[in-house]
């Protein structure tokens, strides 16, 4: 079993930065495929971002890339999310999850574990 805590939530105004992090818990983490979702109000939860276990790959969502830098410390059991230039539509709750047999994933489906989430709020 996997916990998944996220932090660095907050309010911040378009155009300003923000930096995610998911600490694991367990001893596997290094082996495991992490993704960032996000859920807006009243929509489906989105995929943002994926990396590998080791860090070599990593995937983003088109309205993300270029903006967000995904990243992993596997000595430290975390995962982070550098979110840059961002936008009203960034809005929502941030999730990560982990995958435990994929080399990547972009589908909710694929992702065995799941934290609570952080709240982003990006102001116009």
């Amino acid at each position: 079993q996997v916990q998944l805590v996220e932090s660095g939530g907050g309010l911040v105004q378009a155009g300003g930065s923000l930096r995610l992090s998911c600490a694991a818990s367990g001893r596997t983490f290094s082996t495991y495929a992490m993704g960032w979702f996000r859920q807006a109000p009243g929509k489906e939860r989105e995929f943002v971002a994926s990396i590998s276990w080791s860090g070599a790959n990593t995937v983003y969502a088109d309205s993300v890339k270029g903006r967000f830098t995904i990243s992993r410390d596997n000595a430290k059991n975390t995962v982070y999310l550098q979110m840059n230039s961002l936008k009203p539509e960034d809005t929502g709750v941030y999730y990560c999850a982990a995958d435990r047999f994929s080399a990547i994933a972009t589908m909710k489906s694929e992702y065995d574990y799941w934290g609570q989430g952080t709240q982003v709020t990006v102001s116009s």
